[in-house]
């Protein structure tokens, strides 16, 4: 994959760890930098996993051909079973097998075990250190009270994409009431939180018709769901539920015929785009960093889907590795700890646009995409799990709009 664009974006990503470093990096040039990937490999939410080791895969075969650093990544795959007591096991297997870097991001509640875990490894074991790149769990609290200066976090967290979905949401004059259904986890509760406190804020007159909270990976039928929110009148639904769980919702919701609009924080995460692809209720927008439409994106995702059938759609992995290649060829090493220096407050060219690693908590600060489920068009044409739909662009907030506070007292090396 060597399009115009591809490499576009590939150099600016160089040239500004080039810019950091002050010129090519040697001392490590030439080294592998392996990397633990911990997340479902098998179980309800194993689709998504694959999908995301193959991706992370993918990225670090890209990188590896050029970077700033010179280094070779490899990324190794752990199946934690979305568990955070399972992921205390695998972070302990990677580190006995000589492992310094891990990424993981589906659930929080296996990030923070990971992020504790980490620290407290770090603690204990100077010279042994390990970073770990958080890909994909937003809950605040692994920024705010629970931060590290271990964990850096790729994703925009949940208050940051809620700000920019009740930002976009107040604008839209046919929302009256909203139904909220979630996942019974962190981060499930959180979107129900974030979305009541953000949108009384800023469209008071909206009404919440309804809430639930659900069992996460153990709904088979969600048609007793959509029966309420029907009944409840809504029309709007809003919902950070993921994989299955998502793919569920959205098909109960077409069998029941609901015309509400969804708001969704993972509709373009495996297994839903194809149910929607007989869409037939209200406007389908998603909340987050990535779609389809972005420069750059469809070379990846059409050598993606041509080795793998299968979509690329996590952007952080592009992300993580322009950080760690810019971190080090910054610090000219891969040792941990200089590395996770340089990446703290690091400046890099991502596939969204140009971010910053926040030092102050380690949150990526980067621009927050609504996106909408519409069919593709010359202009944006990639087929989404070869359904002929995809999610275009609708608005976009730049990263000073989305971004929100930390209450984050970090402790340094």
């Amino acid at each position: 994959m060597n399009t115009p664009i591809t490499r576009r974006l590939f150099g600016l990503s160089v040239g500004a760890a080039m810019a950091l470093a002050g010129g090519w990096a040697h001392a490590q040039a030439g080294q592998t930098v392996r990397i633990a990937f911990m997340d479902p490999l098998s179980g309800p939410f194993a689709a998504v996993g694959q999908n995301q080791l193959k991706s992370w895969q993918f990225m670090a075969e890209h990188f590896s051909k050029k970077n700033a650093a010179g280094v070779k990544f490899e990324v190794v795959g752990f199946d934690n079973k979305g568990s955070p007591q399972e992921s205390l096991n695998t972070v302990k297997a990677a580190i006995d097998q000589g492992i310094r870097y891990i990424v993981q991001g589906n659930g929080s509640g296996a990030a923070a075990a990971i992020s504790d875990a980490v620290t407290k490894h770090n603690e204990r074991n100077p010279g042994k250190e390990v970073v770990f790149l958080n890909y994909a769990a937003v809950d605040p609290a692994l920024t705010n009270e629970r931060c590290s200066f271990w964990h850096f976090r790729l994703d925009a967290d949940t208050t940051m994409k809620m700000e920019a979905l009740t930002s976009y949401m107040k604008d839209q004059p046919e929302i009256k009431s909203v139904y909220l259904i979630n996942q019974n986890y962190a981060h499930g509760q959180q979107v129900a939180r974030f979305f009541k406190e953000g949108i009384a804020r800023k469209r008071p007159d909206i009404k919440i018709a309804g809430e639930d909270l659900h069992p996460l990976g153990q709904v088979k039928d969600f048609a007793p769901f959509v029966a309420k929110i029907k009944a409840s009148g809504a029309d709007a639904v809003v919902t950070g539920n993921w994989g299955p769980d998502m793919t569920l919702l959205i098909k109960a919701a077409n069998d029941a015929g609901l015309k509400a609009a969804f708001y969704l924080y993972y509709g373009g995460v495996t297994g839903t785009p194809t149910a929607l692809a007989n869409w037939t209720g209200g406007p389908v927008r998603q909340v987050s960093i990535i779609h389809n439409g972005l420069p750059g994106i469809q070379g990846f995702q059409d050598e993606f889907k041509k080795r793998f059938n299968d979509d690329w759609y996590t952007g952080q992995t592009y992300n993580g590795l322009a950080m760690l290649a810019a971190g080090m060829a910054a610090a000219k090493t891969t040792e941990p700890v200089a590395v996770a220096r340089a990446m703290s407050g690091i400046r890099f060219q991502g596939f969204n646009g140009e971010v910053e690693m926040r030092k102050l908590d380690h949150q990526l600060q980067q621009p927050v995409i609504i996106s909408e489920w519409r069919k593709a068009t010359p202009k944006v044409p990639y087929s989404v799990e070869n359904t002929g739909f995809n999610f275009q662009e609708v608005r976009t907030l730049p990263p000073y709009v989305a971004s929100t506070p930390t209450s984050c007292q970090m402790k340094r090396p």
